[in-house]
């Protein structure tokens, strides 16, 4: 049996040791668990409805069962897995309308983003050179994810997706809105990619307006940006319909 507080991991690309003290604490590994978990869900390893136990999922970390279970909790209170009653977990199964019901929950965050952005605040924000520069790097994530957009590259898209939606909403939003999106976001992409792992050339037709949506909101025009926000749901929604139904 491992130690419980410095633990190290085994198999699906978990790192064994973290900067600093060489060690991997069990804060530190129930967060790369729960890490390691989602990106099998967003990756399609984990399909819908599967079920696993904190026993299979720590012998195959070769962990002990505590950060695990608290790992699974974590991602059962993200609303991406279902605890099943004397049975473990299942990865949750999202609907169409669970979709239309994150696109609604997503604008309506967005649209404090817009608000602030035309006020006072909002443009002293655009000002200071921190979130000048900050704005500038969430640039640079909106033009890789457009080039994995572009060419069809689905892991990559999503991991630039999320990062750059995240640190446009730290820009612009409170950190509590933030996480709220990250985690809509996420829980998103786990719905899509059911339908998406199916097409066997994503090229073109995923979306690719990261960067006109920083230029618009560098510009404080936040008509423009809601224009975007409105074609971009649109498009998702239209495309996984269309993908659902065959």
């Amino acid at each position: 049996m491992l130690d419980k507080e410095h633990e190290t991991v085994r198999g699906w690309g978990i790192q064994s040791t973290m900067p600093g003290n060489g060690t991997v604490t069990r804060s530190t590994l129930r967060q790369q668990i729960a890490d390691a978990l989602r990106d099998e869900v967003l990756a399609g390893r984990l399909q819908p409805g599967q079920e696993f136990t904190v026993k299979e999922i720590a012998e195959q970390y070769g962990v002990s069962a505590t950060p695990v279970r608290e790992a699974l909790v974590d991602l059962s209170a993200q609303g991406l897995l279902d605890a099943v009653q004397h049975r473990g977990f299942a990865v949750r199964a999202f609907s169409l309308d669970d979709y239309r019901d994150m696109i609604e929950a997503r604008s309506l965050v967005t649209e404090g983003i817009f608000h602030r952005l035309a006020t006072e605040g909002g443009a002293a924000v655009l000002t200071e050179p921190r979130h000048a520069a900050a704005l500038t790097a969430v640039r640079r994530r909106g033009e890789e994810a457009q080039r994995a957009a572009a060419a069809g590259e689905l892991n990559i898209l999503i991991g630039y997706d999320l990062r750059f939606w995240r640190e446009l909403s730290a820009v612009f939003g409170n950190p509590y809105l933030a996480d709220f999106l990250h985690r809509l976001r996420v829980q998103s992409w786990v719905c899509t990619v059911q339908h998406l792992r199916g097409v066997t050339d994503l090229k073109g037709r995923l979306w690719a307006g990261h960067t006109e949506l920083v230029d618009a909101l560098a510009r404080r025009d936040a008509a423009a940006a809601r224009a975007l926000i409105e074609a971009y749901n649109t498009h998702s929604l239209d495309l996984l319909e269309r993908l659902a139904a065959g």
